[in-house]
C-alpha cells in the first residue's frame, strides 16, 4: 500500500491541534490531507465530543472524500463517515465525520449558531478562496469569539500564502507537509497557428498519446470546449484503439463525473475544467495538457451584472495542473503557451469575494445579524461598489428593508438553496398559488440549460419566450417520456430532480403533468426575480433593448426571442463595455408590469432639447427604472424650459447662439485689455468661460425662448457688454476702440480676431505719421497691414517709421507705375495724407 506523504506530519498536527483552536495545514495536492486528516482526528476526540465537519468546495469532491474514508474504515457511507450536499444527505446518529459542501455549512450555522454537537470544522482546499469558504470561516470565527471558545478550526490549503491568514487568526500555528511529487517534464507548444482551442487541444492529445504512457488529463476553460474536443477525438477513431474519453465538469451528473475519476482498464483521456486542479484525485494520470486559460464569472458593480470571461490562469493554477502529472511517477506536462507567457501570469487567482455578485453573501450576513461586512473578519474585503450594488438588489427583491435589515421574506429566501432572485420567485409562486410552476422555473434557471448549446436549428424560429420553450420541453418529456434532439436528456433529468427537491421544500402538492404553459404567470414570477431586468425595445424591428437598470442590451444568437416590445432579460452577461448580451429572455406584457410593479412606477417630467426639431420638447413619462412605459406631451413652464435651453447651448458649444463677427470682435477687445491691463480685472469672455457661466449671463434673458430660431436672434454682444460695469464699458471704448482715426481723416476698423489687433489701411492715408498707433493706454501697438490702392497688403509691420525710412522707396518703385493716379511722394513725411486720387493737372 502506498504511504501517503501526509502521514509523516500527523503527530505534529495532532499535537498542535490539541494545544491551539486555530491551525493551518499546508500540504500539496496528492499528499492525502483530505482523506487522512479527518480519520486521524477521530482518535483525538472522544465519541461524545461532537462531529468533525469538513467543508469541500464541490459536491463531487465531498461525496468522493466521504466514500473513500468510509471504504477505509470498511463501512458504508452514512455510518462513521457521511456527507451532506445540496438536496442530498447520507448521515446517521453514528456519523462522526460529515463532509459538507459550502452552502450546507452556512445553512447549518444559520440554523444552529452554537454548532451544537460539532467539535471541529475543517476547511479543505481553502486556497481556492471561494466566497462560501470565506463566509464560513468568518462565521466560525465569530462563533468562536462570541459563543464557542472551544470550537476548533483547521484550515487546509495546497498553495495559499499562509502568512496573511495566520496573522488574521491571531498568529495561528502552521504545519507544513512537503508532500511527494515526481519530476514533471515541461513541453511548451506555443506555436499552434490560428486553430481554435478545441482543435489545438485535440492536436496536443494526439501528440501525447504517441509520445507518452499513462492516462491523460487535459485542462479546458469550459464545458463547450470540452464537448467540441470530445467530438473531434470521436471522429478520429480513438475509441477503437481501446482508449476511453471522459469528460469532467461541474454540470455533469455524478455518475458521469465518477466515470472520469475512477480507475479504468483502458488508457483514459480526461477532458476537465479547473474542477480537477486540486480537490479530486484521478488515479493513473501521467500526462497533463494545459490550455493555459480558465473561465470564471466576474461581477461588474458599474452594471450590476456578471460577465463570463476567459482569462489566462494564474501561475499557481499552472503549477497545480502540472503537478497532477507527477503524483505517482515521473510525468509530462504539455503547455499550450510559452515560458514567457507563464512568467507573465498573475501569481494567484483573485479571491471570489473580490469578483462575484455579493447579494447571497449580504443576505447571509443580514440573517446573521451583521449587515455591516466590516463586523466580521475577512482575509480580503469585498469592494464597496459591489456591496452597494448587492444591497440595492436585495432591497428591490424585498429581502432587506431600506436600513439593510433582513425582512421576513428575506429569511425565507435565505433558507432556500437558491440565489436570492430565485428564492423571491418561489415566494411569489406561493402568493400566486402556482408553486409547481415556481419550482419548475427555479430549477430550470438554477441548473444547466436543458437545451443543447448549439441553437443553429432553433435560433431562426422566432419565439416569444426562451423560458416557455424550456418549460414546454420539460412538460413534453413528462407527458410523453421522450424529448427531441435539441434537448439534453441528462440536463433535463437533473432539472426534474431539482424540481422534486424544491417541491418538498415548498411543501407543494404532488407534481402535476402540466401541458399548457401559462405565460401570464411565468411573466409575474420572472418579474419578481428580475425586477431590474425589465427591458423595452429601443426602436421598431430591432434586437437592442434598454434595461430598467439603465444599461443597454442586445439579444444574443442563443436567444430565440424576436420582435417583442417588452421582455425580461433572464440570463445575460455584461458583454462589451457598450452593451450587455441577453442569452435567455421572456416577453412580458405592459399590463403585467403595471400590476406587479405598480409601487415602483414613477412619473417623470422630461423637458429637453430636440436636436432634430431644434426646440424644447416636454414629455410626461411613466417609468419603471430607466424604462419608459408611456409618454404624453405637455406645456412646460419657463422654469422647466430654461435649464433645457441652457443645457442645449452648452452641449452645442455655443453653436446654437449667433456668435457672429460682432461677438468675436467684442471677445477679442476684452481679451486684449485683460492681457494688457490685468490690474483692471477684466472678465474672461472666452468660449470655455462663457460655457461655464451660461447661467450667469444668458439664463436671465431666455425666458420664453424655446427654439433655435429665437436663440439665434439673441444679441450676444449686447448681453456680454451688460456684464461690464460703467467704467469698464467706458475704458473698453477708449482703450480698445472699434475704429481708429488715421491722418487722412478716415476712421478705420480695428480687427481683434487675432492676438494682436490689426489695422488694415491704405498706405497713402498714413503720410506724415511717424509712429505706429497704439491702444490699451499705449501698451499695445497695432499691427499695420499697409494696403495698395487696390486694397491688397503690401507690407505688414509694427514699425511704421522703419517702413518710411526703408522699404517705402522700393514699394514706391514697384507700384507707382501700376497706380499712377495715386500719390507716391519722394518724401512721405511731408506729404499730405489722402484717401483720394492725385488732383488732375489743368
Amino acid at each position: 500500500m502506498i504511504q501517503l506523504p501526509i502521514k509523516s506530519i500527523l503527530p505534529e498536527l495532532l499535537s498542535t491541534i490539541s494545544k491551539k483552536n486555530n491551525v493551518l495545514l499546508c500540504a500539496p495536492p496528492g499528499a492525502g490531507k483530505t482523506t487522512s486528516v479527518p480519520l486521524v482526528l477521530l482518535k483525538m476526540f472522544p465519541a461524545d465530543a461532537g462531529r468533525i465537519i469538513m467543508l469541500e468546495p464541490r459536491r463531487i469532491a465531498a461525496v468522493s472524500a466521504a466514500r473513500w474514508m468510509a471504504h477505509s474504515l470498511g463501512e458504508a457511507v452514512g455510518q462513521t463517515v457521511g456527507y451532506s450536499i445540496r438536496f442530498e444527505s447520507r448521515v446517521s446518529a453514528a456519523t462522526r465525520i460529515e463532509v459538507v459542501t459550502e452552502g450546507v455549512l452556512t445553512r447549518r450555522i444559520q440554523n444552529d449558531p452554537m454548532l451544537e454537537g460539532v467539535a471541529m470544522v475543517i476547511f479543505d482546499e481553502f486556497h481556492e478562496r471561494s466566497i462560501h469558504a470565506d463566509l464560513g470561516l468568518a462565521l466560525c470565527l465569530d462563533i468562536q469569539k462570541q459563543l464557542r471558545s472551544d470550537l476548533k478550526l483547521l484550515i487546509m490549503s495546497a498553495t495559499l500564502e499562509v502568512e496573511p491568514l495566520a496573522a488574521m487568526l491571531n498568529n495561528a500555528p502552521v504545519v507544513n507537509s512537503e508532500g511527494r511529487s515526481y519530476p514533471v517534464e515541461e513541453i511548451y507548444l506555443d506555436d499552434q497557428g490560428n486553430e481554435k482551442l478545441p482543435q489545438k487541444m485535440a492536436s496536443a492529445i494526439f501528440k501525447a498519446l504517441n509520445e507518452t504512457e499513462g492516462d491523460v488529463l487535459a485542462f479546458f476553460p469550459g464545458s463547450g470546449e470540452i464537448r467540441a474536443c470530445a467530438a473531434r477525438l470521436a471522429e478520429s477513431g480513438l475509441l477503437a484503439r481501446n482508449i476511453t474519453v471522459c469528460q469532467l465538469y461541474g454540470d455533469l451528473s455524478f455518475a458521469e463525473q465518477q466515470k472520469a475519476i475512477l480507475p479504468s482498464k483502458q488508457r483514459k483521456i480526461v477532458l476537465a475544467t479547473s474542477i480537477a486542479e486540486t480537490s479530486l484525485t484521478i488515479e493513473g494520470v501521467r500526462v497533463v495538457i494545459d490550455s493555459g486559460v480558465s473561465r470564471r464569472m466576474q461581477f461588474d458593480p458599474a452594471t450590476g451584472m456578471n460577465r463570463l470571461v476567459t482569462l489566462r490562469e494564474s501561475r499557481a493554477s499552472a503549477e497545480q495542473r502540472k503537478g497532477r502529472a507527477g503524483r505517482l511517477a515521473p510525468g509530462i506536462c504539455y503547455r499550450l503557451f510559452s515560458r514567457h507567457t507563464l512568467n507573465a501570469m498573475i501569481p494567484h487567482t483573485p479571491p471570489e469575494i473580490r469578483e462575484t455578485d455579493l447579494s447571497p453573501l449580504l443576505l447571509e450576513l443580514a440573517a446573521w445579524g451583521t449587515p455591516d461586512v466590516l463586523e466580521l473578519q475577512w482575509l480580503d474585503l469585498p469592494t464597496e461598489s459591489a456591496i452597494t450594488s448587492a444591497r440595492a438588489l436585495l432591497v428591490e427583491l424585498e429581502a432587506l428593508d431600506e436600513s439593510g435589515r433582513i425582512t421576513p421574506n428575506g429569511r425565507e429566501m435565505m433558507r432556500l438553496p437558491l440565489h436570492p432572485r430565485l428564492g423571491r420567485l418561489l415566494l411569489r409562486s406561493r402568493e400566486l398559488h402556482c408553486e409547481e410552476l415556481g419550482c419548475d422555473l427555479a430549477a430550470l434557471l438554477s441548473e444547466r440549460d436543458l437545451l443543447r448549446a448549439s441553437r443553429s436549428d432553433s435560433a431562426v424560429l422566432a419565439s416569444h419566450s426562451d423560458v416557455s420553450d424550456r418549460l414546454e420541453a420539460l412538460s413534453h418529456w413528462r407527458s410523453k417520456g421522450r424529448c427531441d434532439d435539441r434537448v439534453d436528456p441528462a440536463a433535463l433529468k437533473n432539472v426534474d430532480r431539482v424540481v422534486s427537491q424544491l417541491a418538498r421544500l415548498m411543501k407543494c402538492p404532488e407534481q402535476q403533468k402540466r401541458v399548457r404553459v401559462d405565460d401570464d404567470l411565468i411573466s409575474r414570477l420572472l418579474l419578481a426575480a428580475y425586477p431590474d431586468r425589465v427591458a423595452r425595445r429601443r426602436t421598431v424591428a430591432d434586437d437592442a433593448y434598454l434595461l430598467a437598470n439603465g444599461r443597454g442590451a442586445r439579444l444574443s444568437r442563443r436567444s430565440a426571442v424576436r420582435d417583442v416590445e417588452y421582455l425580461i432579460a433572464v440570463a445575460l452577461d455584461g458583454g462589451s463595455q457598450a452593451e450587455a448580451l441577453i442569452h435567455l429572455a421572456s416577453e412580458i406584457d405592459e399590463n403585467v408590469i403595471r400590476t406587479e410593479r405598480s409601487r415602483h412606477i414613477t412619473q417623470e417630467n422630461s423637458v429637453s432639447w430636440s436636436e432634430r426639431d431644434g426646440r424644447v420638447i416636454a414629455v410626461r413619462l411613466e417609468k419603471i427604472g430607466a424604462v419608459s412605459l408611456s409618454s404624453e406631451i405637455f406645456v412646460p413652464t419657463d422654469t422647466q424650459i430654461v435649464p433645457a435651453v441652457i443645457a442645449a447651448v452648452r452641449n452645442s458649444a455655443l453653436k446654437l447662439l449667433s456668435m457672429d463677427e460682432s461677438v468675436r470682435q467684442f471677445q477679442g477687445r476684452v481679451a486684449l485689455l485683460g492681457k494688457a491691463l490685468p490690474e483692471r480685472e477684466w472678465p474672461d469672455f472666452s468660449d470655455p468661460a462663457l460655457l461655464m457661466r451660461l447661467e450667469e449671463w444668458l439664463e436671465p434673458h431666455i425666458a420664453g425662448v424655446q427654439n433655435a430660431r429665437k436663440l439665434s436672434q439673441i444679441d450676444v454682444a449686447a448681453l456680454l457688454r451688460q456684464q461690464l460695469d460703467y467704467r469698464q464699458q467706458r475704458d473698453l471704448d477708449e482703450m480698445a476702440p472699434t475704429h481708429l482715426a488715421v491722418p487722412s481723416g478716415s476712421r478705420i476698423r480695428l480687427d481683434y480676431s487675432a492676438e494682436i489687433p490689426v489695422l488694415a489701411v491704405k498706405l497713402q492715408e498714413l503720410f506724415g505719421l511717424r509712429d505706429t498707433p497704439a491702444i490699451a493706454d499705449g501698451r499695445v501697438m497695432v499691427l499695420l497691414h499697409l494696403l495698395s490702392p487696390a486694397g491688397r497688403p503690401i507690407q505688414v509691420t509694427r514699425d511704421l517709421k522703419g517702413f518710411w525710412d526703408g522699404a517705402y522707396q522700393q514699394v514706391k518703385k514697384e507700384l507707382k507705375g501700376r497706380y499712377p493716379k495715386h500719390p507716391w511722394p519722394d518724401d512721405p513725411w511731408s506729404a499730405t495724407p489722402t484717401k483720394r486720387l492725385k488732383p488732375r493737372v489743368k
